[in-house]
């Protein structure tokens, strides 16, 4: 959807160009905390859309996302002002490894609620910085409500993952660099969950770039930004549902639904298939690990709401904590989805040398067999039959319909199981 919706109201705070430059004098002064990421040219993806497409590399940033922008440039200003107060946060995972580095760089005592659900990598990662890990609550609002109980009554600060100007300052530096790195930028394409990335990358550039297009990117399961523009506030939902864990956060910001409604043009939204696709051809085409999250923007780009035709556009590649389980689980998606990974059941008389002949059609179209169910106890069945449940591996579409052929001009009957 294109941007139909002004400021909410135009009393909250704004964030401006020297706030986010500020921000970059801080970075540039912590470079174990905050490094420049490169932008790369990806030819494969630029003849896929039909435009030139240069990656934005963030996922290659110190903690694996864009966190540490905002978090150090929020902190570094509190310990500035008050000493080394110490700092509480809510998160699924990239924000608590943002705070918990910046925070132990600059010397404060950093304590992260996340979700009992958070993935064991980034729970392990999050420690490992110098971060007090409390597992609470099983999404990002249960973990929010109990870090807020935390600071209550004492002298800690709550770093939230968005809704702070100088959090969003911290992330619009990323604005900057693209921009300077790519000069002949058209589009960008941003994923977001609360908003703060999307917030300070296009307030940067409706300053250095004001003609660059600002594409905002939901997972359609935690997509809040649409309804929010179109009722004119901020709205949540009570239940979000993607693969993308990284942008799921159910709701945005009074602060970052302003700067959106000002300044990004248009936001669109994607399936987990399409990020589980996205996921799969940074891997095969850019040989990039990305989580979902962070393959938001290329499955925009893949997908039919966006067109880049013959323009320069960048995807931000957002962050790179991409879970093994996580990744096996989407691999497999969309390895199923390419007809890459299939099931076929096969109805038998059930007597010697069955099995065998079956496996030797597969055998002979060169596909390999993942398992094999021998299956008698089905009702459909008559006395003396079985079905063979075959799990096959197999280069795609045209090899799985010849294995499937061949069975049949041997006389058996196949279903497609999946």
């Amino acid at each position: 959807m294109t941007r139909p919706a002004p400021a909410s109201d135009g009393d909250g705070p704004r964030l401006g160009i020297e706030d986010i430059r500020a921000a970059r004098t801080r970075l540039d002064g912590a470079p174990d905390v905050v490094k420049r990421t490169p932008v790369e040219y990806s030819r494969s993806l630029s003849e896929l859309v039909g435009g030139a497409v240069h990656l934005k590399m963030e996922h290659l940033q110190w903690t694996g996302s864009f966190k540490p922008r905002g978090a150090y440039n929020a902190i570094a200003q509190l310990a500035d002002e008050d000493g080394a107060r110490p700092v509480v946060a809510a998160s699924a995972g990239n924000h608590a490894q943002g705070v918990a580095l910046a925070g132990t760089e600059l010397g404060v005592d950093v304590t992260i609620v996340m979700p009992k659900t958070a993935p064991q990598t980034k729970i392990d990662a999050t420690a490992g910085y110098g971060a007090e890990v409390v597992l609470e609550g099983r999404d990002f609002r249960g973990a929010m409500d109990h870090a807020r109980s935390l600071v209550d009554g004492t002298d800690a600060a709550f770093i939230h993952a968005y809704d702070d100007p100088d959090i969003v300052a911290g992330q619009g530096t990323l604005g900057l660099e693209l921009y300077e790195d790519c000069p002949t930028l058209d589009t960008v394409v941003v994923p977001i969950g609360g908003g703060g990335l999307v917030s300070g990358v296009a307030t940067a550039l409706s300053h250095v770039a004001p003609d660059v297009r600002v594409v905002g990117v939901q997972a359609e399961g935690a997509a809040t930004v649409p309804d929010s523009l179109d009722k004119g506030a901020p709205h949540t939902v009570a239940d979000v549902d993607t693969v993308a864990d990284g942008i799921a956060t159910g709701g945005i910001s009074a602060l970052t639904y302003d700067h959106i409604a000002d300044h990004v043009d248009q936001v669109v939204t994607v399936t987990d298939d399409e990020i589980s696709r996205a996921v799969l051809v940074l891997l095969e085409r850019a040989k990039q690990v990305v989580e979902g999250a962070g393959a938001a923007s290329v499955a925009a780009l893949l997908g039919d709401d966006l067109d880049v035709a013959d323009e320069t556009v960048v995807p931000l590649l957002s962050g790179g904590n991409l879970d093994m389980t996580m990744l096996r689980t989407i691999v497999t998606h969309a390895l199923t989805e390419r007809e890459q990974l299939i099931r076929l059941r096969i109805r038998i008389d059930d007597e010697p040398g069955k099995m065998e002949e079956i496996a030797g059609v597969i055998a002979d179209h060169g596909a390999n067999i993942r398992t094999v169910r021998h299956d008698r106890e089905v009702e459909d069945l008559t006395i003396g039959e079985a079905y063979l449940d075959f799990h096959i591996q197999t280069s795609g579409h045209e090899q799985t319909a010849r294995i499937v052929t061949g069975m049949e001009e041997r006389g058996y009957a196949v279903t497609r199981l999946n």
